[in-house]
């Protein structure tokens, strides 16, 4: 391995000229600063840094720390006066100016500028690069960058190379035979040889500095979080070195320039290292290592030892090429979880904040029960600073959504072992579970699987099947062969994402997760026999037969939804068109019904026409038009559902007056079903202490149920071709970087590569890093891809599976709206079924979310943890414009605090 010292060649500086030589001891002490203390750092690594390091004075304050500061404050001269003492004016002996020469007000002779002079170098002096020599480590390029002086002057620890040196590898093999090759990371070397209990992977593509810092500086606290548990048998004070964090970016050239500006401020990237080729090797991955002891929240506030800030070892994976979100699971669990053989994996997406404890809660779920395989918490969605976000109908529907499928679907799942999805924002899996038999089959084979599709080598079926990978892995980890792995959810770790808030984003991410979730389900209820070959106790298998039964039950429902709504809204607001049950008089209900029948019917075949010719970001009002449409029609089945219950309850009309036992009078199965789903809404949500969406989001989101069943149904079904995740795979070989190529031939051990010239040029990187995430400085957007593939094969069989789609509902609606009048509702045993279905259904949902909390209660008992806390219920229960007014207050004192 190769320990880069920019200052090899001092000597051809001038020592009087340039400040950097650290050699000249008049400007080595002048630039000293006072909070470097020589005596805390031992004889070792002042042999090391003797000519590598130029201490500079850091202007903190009494904290000597960059904690809490802005990165204007940082660049600044008033609050870090890092670069001023660097450009200073040092007067000349002599007191006599000679001719020509200048002279201050001060009378301070400064003498004549020289001839040729060099460029000043500092605040915004670009990097130079010079070529050099340098060993490679077993035939690859590994180096041993020391970080910028700047970052290195207010680090609480300096103790060790992990902190004053990042490691760079130029990765030039696949992810499955990175161990093969012998690469290694930090914590399989002798010098810091360590055991990986938690390894956290975060995915992104072309996520900005906000997103990804609002992700790290959340893992930052949960690592903190993990080192503060001391009587842990674990965990404890050196916990973070249990812990890795993995970043993978899908991309080099796809990455966002500030994501890099805010890894290089944290220290653990830097401009001006990779090469693209080794020895004529094309690298695929860039892997840059070093343990970070200073993070950046989404205000890129700097945060440090000071606010509870612990080291945490940082591995950047930068891949080459773009190769798609599964091709960075590969190189996590393929190659740095081989490396590191970790005990639990646990799966962030960049923008998801993790709550202060939920990375503990998930790692205790493995910890407690060795049964265990996999593990999910709760995925909030993100609704803005005094939840202004609610007033958004798209977000506030999807909170409602999120919300409900947290309190009712995955405590079911959970209490029957098998979670059909583990949400890739906020997931776990244990290592050992996922790994494939003697043979090679086993989830990750299977996980992977997916990655190598294309074209005609997969079929349809399969192909959108992996666009939810993650749904094929969990099912893959629960039944597989002779072992018993169940999955699990944890209602204590908390995760916040940001959900779509424009039509067109939603309407593409729903088109990927609802095309992805039909095809794997209907896989898993086709390979139910499988679960036999598992090591299951029998009531295990039983249990997770009921519930492949209830998943059946509700693939046919999601199959036949399109029908389901048009005859519900046929029915329900046909009713008043009885002239006994008219509200508006005069034949008034006849006649709207029949206006919206024809409109209705007209909506759903212009919302086939947009989905199979258009994409949402092209037709982004039609899209909206059709779903404000659908909002209106579902207010005013709403309405005609309100009238016809006060109706039934007040006994006031002939028509629903008569016949009102249950089952045989359909107003009465309305009640039922409505009061049965509505009920069971708000009683869970109380007996989970979690009320207030009820209050906040369930109107908009019943008002954009109907844009949940047929806008993206339609759009699902419709682009059943596209296979992609929205990116396409990159294999140019890119040459902008450089190539370490050999110096002297016959000789592979040394290579010839471009590197900073110096200390103050690794510092200018660094200083340029600092600014950009001050400035924000824009990015220009790329413009859309003009061009598409067309794949015949799959846009055949979509046609195909859309015509038999549109001719089953269309038989189910055509044939059950001849068979009864629409006036005469009391005999209609098919409306009769369907409400009751819903009632059911809802029912089931809720008594399996109530098992989950009696299991939860039961648990919390034998582990004597158990106990009910007055003040958290009434926090639970506090609302939510007391919670802003608290916050608001907590903000304002921290203020009043820190002063002007």
């Amino acid at each position: 391995m190769e320990h880069l010292d920019p200052d090899d060649d001092l000597d051809d500086i001038d020592d009087e000229g340039d400040h950097r030589n650290p050699r000249n001891s008049r400007h080595f002490e002048h630039h000293r600063g006072p909070d470097l203390d020589e005596e805390s750092i031992t004889d070792d690594l002042d042999s090391r840094f003797d000519h590598h390091v130029v201490p500079i004075t850091v202007g903190l304050g009494p904290t000597d720390s960059l904690s809490g500061l802005t990165l204007h404050q940082t660049l600044s001269g008033g609050d870090l006066s890092t670069f001023a003492s660097l450009h200073s004016k040092t007067p000349l002996s002599s007191s006599t100016p000679a001719p020509g020469d200048d002279v201050s007000a001060a009378g301070e002779h400064y003498g004549p500028a020289p001839k040729n002079a060099q460029a000043r170098r500092g605040l915004h002096h670009k990097a130079i690069m010079k070529k050099k020599q340098v060993k490679l480590t077993r035939g690859e390029l590994i180096l041993d960058c020391r970080i910028p002086s700047i970052l290195y002057s207010f680090l609480p620890r300096k103790n060790d190379m992990e902190f004053t040196h990042m490691r760079y590898t130029a990765v030039t093999s696949d992810p499955d035979q990175f161990t093969e090759r012998g690469y290694m990371l930090r914590q399989n070397l002798d010098t810091t040889a360590r055991e990986t209990e938690l390894f956290i992977c975060v995915t992104m593509y072309n996520e900005d500095e906000v997103h990804f810092t609002r992700t790290m500086h959340g893992i930052m606290r949960n690592v903190a979080h993990f080192c503060s548990r001391t009587k842990s048998r674990v965990w404890g004070k050196d916990g973070w070195q249990k812990i890795v964090v993995c970043i993978v970016s899908d991309g080099r050239k796809k990455v966002h320039p500030r994501v890099l500006d805010a890894l290089a401020a944290m220290g653990v990237y830097q401009d001006g290292i990779a090469k693209n080729l080794v020895n004529g090797r094309q690298v695929t991955a860039h892997v840059y290592e070093y343990t970070t002891q200073v993070s950046l929240d989404s205000d890129m506030k700097f945060k440090g030892a000071e606010k509870g800030i612990v080291p945490v070892q940082m591995l950047f994976c930068l891949k080459e090429q773009n190769a798609k979100k599964l091709n960075s699971h590969r190189w996590f669990f393929n190659a740095f979880g081989r490396a590191l053989n970790p005990n639990v994996c646990i799966m962030l997406d960049v923008g998801t904040r993790p709550g202060p404890t939920s990375l503990y809660h998930l790692w205790k779920a493995f910890d407690t029960d060795s049964n265990v395989g996999g593990a999910c918490g709760e995925i909030k969605a993100m609704k803005g600073k005094g939840w202004v976000g609610l007033f958004n109908p798209l977000v506030a529907s999807q909170n409602f959504e999120y919300k409900m499928s947290n309190i009712l679907d995955k405590p079911l799942e959970s209490v029957f072992g098998y979670i059909t999805v583990l949400p890739g924002a906020l997931s776990a899996y244990r290592y050992h579970a996922l790994q494939n038999d003697e043979n090679g089959h086993g989830p990750l084979s299977q996980y992977f699987k997916g990655e190598k599709l294309h074209g005609k080598d997969a079929d349809i079926f399969t192909a959108n099947m992996y666009l939810a990978e993650d749904r094929i892995l969990c099912w893959e980890l629960v039944a597989k062969r002779n072992e018993r792995w169940v999955l699990k959810y944890v209602r204590s770790a908390t995760g916040e994402t940001d959900v779509p808030d424009a039509v067109p984003e939603f309407v593409s991410q729903r088109r990927r997760w609802l095309n992805g979730a039909l095809f794997a389900a209907i896989f898993s209820l086709i390979h139910f026999r499988q679960i036999w070959t598992t090591d299951h106790t029998l009531i295990r298998k039983v249990l997770l037969h009921v519930e492949f039964f209830y998943q059946f039950i509700s693939l046919l429902f999601t199959y036949f939804s399109l029908a389901n709504f048009y005859l519900t809204f046929y029915f329900i607001s046909g009713a008043l068109s009885e002239p006994l049950l008219d509200p508006f008089g005069g034949g008034w209900g006849a006649r709207i019904f029949t206006l919206l029948k024809l409109f209705i019917i007209l909506l759903i075949s212009t919302q086939f026409i947009l989905s199979m010719g258009n994409r949402p970001q092209g037709a982004k009002r039609m899209f909206m038009a059709t779903m404000a449409s659908y909002a209106v029609i579902m207010m005013y089945t709403t309405f005609a559902s309100l009238y016809i219950v006060i109706k039934a309850l007040t006994r006031t009309s002939p028509v629903v007056a008569t016949d009102a036992s249950i089952g045989n009078n359909v107003f009465t199965n309305l009640i039922i079903s409505t009061a049965s789903t509505l009920g069971i809404y708000f009683l869970m949500s109380f007996l989970y202490l979690d009320p207030w969406h009820m209050i906040t989001s369930s109107a908009q989101y019943f008002l954009m149920l109907p844009s949940y069943i047929v806008t993206l149904q339609v759009y699902a079904f419709c682009n059943t071709h596209d296979v992609s995740w929205g990116t396409k795979g990159d294999n140019t070989i890119n040459t902008d970087l450089g190539a370490a190529i050999s110096g002297t031939k016959g000789n592979d051990e040394m290579v010839e590569l471009e590197m900073p010239s110096g200390q103050l040029d690794i510092d200018s990187g660094y200083d340029e890093a600092l600014r950009n995430l001050r400035d924000r400085l824009e990015v220009p957007q790329e413009p859309p891809s003009v061009t598409q593939e067309h794949e015949d094969y799959y846009r055949a069989v979509r046609t195909y599976m859309v015509v038999v789609w549109m001719v089953a509902n269309g038989v189910l609606a055509m044939g059950i709206t001849e068979a009864f009048p629409v006036t005469e509702v009391r005999g209609n045993w098919y409306l009769t079924f369907l409400l009751w279905a819903v009632a059911a259904v809802a029912f089931f949902r809720a008594l399996g979310s109530g098992a989950y909390l009696v299991i939860e209660m039961m648990y919390g008992l034998v582990e004597g943890k158990f106990r009910i806390d007055i003040s958290r219920i009434k926090d639970r229960f506090e609302p939510p414009w007391k919670r802003i007014q608290k916050v608001n207050a907590k903000a304002n004192e921290k203020a009043a605090m820190q002063g002007p």
